[in-house]
C-alpha cells in the first residue's frame, strides 16, 4: 500500500475488487466543469444541515470555506463531524462521500496557501487579510470575510455513479476506504 492509500473493503456482494482509491482521490482532484461539492452538518438540536460549498482537494484534504454568520459555519463551531459528497460525470463514473471533521484554518500561510489555490484551480481572486478570506461574493459560502475549513478524510465511499449506469459489470466497485 501506497503511503496515502487508506485501507479498504468492496461493498459489493459480487466479491468484486474494491475500487483502487487513486480513483478517488482523482476525482476529487480534478472535478468536472461545474461540479458541486455538498457538505452536510450537524445543527444544535442534531438535525442535519446540508449545503453546496465551492471547494477543492489539495494535498490529501478537502478545502472549502464558509461565512462565520452562515448556520454551516455556526454548525461546525460547534461540531466538527462533516460529511462531503460530490457526483461525477466524467466516465466511468465514482461518486465519492467523504466523512470526517472540519478544522479551521487559522495560521495565516495555511489559509494563504488554500486562497492561491482558489486563485489558480478555480480563478476566484480571494485576499487573505487576518487569517480570513475576502473577495468576491459566493452565495454558497455566505458574505465575506470566509473561514477556511480543512477536511481530512476519516472514511470515505466511492459508488458507481448515474452517469456510468451503464458501464461494463466491475468497472468500479462500491468501496469503502479507512483512513488512519
Amino acid at each position: 500500500m501506497a503511503k496515502n492509500d487508506p485501507a479498504h473493503e468492496s461493498l459489493a456482494d459480487s466479491g468484486a475488487a474494491p475500487t483502487p482509491w487513486h480513483q478517488a482521490r482523482d476525482r476529487l482532484a480534478n472535478p468536472a466543469p461545474a461540479q458541486t461539492y455538498w457538505l452536510s452538518t450537524v445543527r444544535p438540536d442534531g438535525r442535519p444541515h446540508v449545503m453546496p460549498v465551492i471547494g477543492l482537494w489539495l494535498d490529501d484534504a478537502f478545502y472549502f470555506i464558509s461565512g462565520g454568520s452562515t448556520r454551516k459555519g455556526k454548525n461546525l463551531a460547534r461540531n466538527p463531524n462533516c460529511v462531503i459528497a460530490v457526483s461525477s460525470t466524467t466516465r466511468p463514473s465514482l461518486d465519492v462521500v467523504l466523512e470526517g471533521k472540519a478544522r479551521r484554518l487559522t495560521d495565516p500561510d495555511e489559509v494563504a496557501r488554500v486562497a492561491e489555490a482558489y486563485r489558480s484551480v478555480l480563478g476566484w481572486p480571494l485576499e487573505v487579510r487576518e487569517g480570513e478570506l475576502h473577495g468576491p461574493n459566493a452565495p454558497t459560502a455566505g458574505p465575506p470575510p470566509y473561514a477556511v475549513f480543512e477536511v481530512t478524510p476519516e472514511t470515505a465511499f466511492g459508488l458507481p455513479g448515474m452517469a456510468g449506469m451503464n458501464e461494463p459489470p466491475g468497472t468500479l466497485t462500491p468501496t469503502r476506504w479507512r483512513f488512519g
